[in-house]
């Protein structure tokens, strides 16, 4: 679990640094547009492309965190021993769900590379937005078959 949880930290690190970055573009091309008049071309285009790399590389850490939303009204007054049991289903349907993400995106990562299909503006190639998401999804999909088969989640929460 501890290759896991670095991989986890440094994907969280590497959404922070794209975060920031495009933070600074879009600031960057909003002062200009309102002062000079000059704007950053494509800035709409790199905002897209990188939040949607910088969400799948949150994944990971969430899942590791257990920072997904659970809904507990139902679970509220189960034993413990139930609402563990329910975790590890949870965590299980999780897995499942981001091993058919990085599946399906991986192939259509494929299929952009293969028909060259590039943004409007900048020409950006669309295969390299899909392809940085694959291994994040890969990532939260074993952390959270780990957790559904192996991990003790008390000890991940803290």
């Amino acid at each position: 679990m501890k290759i896991l949880s670095a991989l986890a930290r440094l994907c969280a690190i590497l959404a922070g640094v794209l975060m920031t970055a495009i933070t600074l573009v879009t600031c960057a091309s909003l002062i200009g547009r309102n002062t000079t008049g000059a704007t950053l071309l494509g800035d709409y285009e790199l905002t897209a492309v990188t939040a949607g790399a910088a969400v799948a590389l949150f994944m990971p850490w969430c899942q590791l965190r257990r920072g997904n939303i659970i809904v507990d009204f139902f679970t509220a007054k189960v034993p413990e021993r139930i609402n563990g049991q329910l975790d590890r289903f949870g965590a299980l349907v999780m897995a499942g769900m981001m091993i058919l993400l990085a599946w399906r995106t991986g192939v259509g990562a494929m299929n952009a590379y293969s028909s060259q299909t590039t943004t409007m503006m900048l020409g950006f190639p669309e295969w390299i937005a899909y392809t940085s998401i694959v291994p994040p999804l890969c990532l939260t999909g074993l952390i959270a078959l780990y957790q559904a088969f192996i991990g003790d989640f008390e000890e991940q929460a803290q």
